[in-house]
């Protein structure tokens, strides 16, 4: 991946657009990675990615609850104590 610093990537903007297309920019400020820029998409992609995977994660929670694997609040509270009394043995 190229990198710029900021002050480069705001010089030279119209390049840095045009190389956005072909893969993802770096921007660093003050030496410190702060942005990336994608072509418009690449940006879709990976939204359409992190869609699915949530969708994913939202099925298998929902998979759990069907099948009884779930524990509430209080019930994970009083697990976590149980843990905290048997490592203080």
């Amino acid at each position: 991946m190229d990198t710029l610093t900021a002050s480069d990537a705001k010089r030279e903007f119209g390049e840095v657009l045009l190389k956005a297309q072909q893969g993802p920019i770096g921007i660093n400020k003050n030496g410190k990675p702060v942005a990336v820029m994608v072509s418009a998409s690449q940006y879709a992609e990976l939204e359409s990615f992190r869609a699915r995977f949530l969708q994913q994660e939202i099925d298998k929670g929902i998979a759990d609850i069907q099948a009884g694997r779930v524990v509430d609040g209080p019930g994970v509270i009083q697990k976590m104590r149980q843990k905290v009394l048997d490592a203080d043995l």
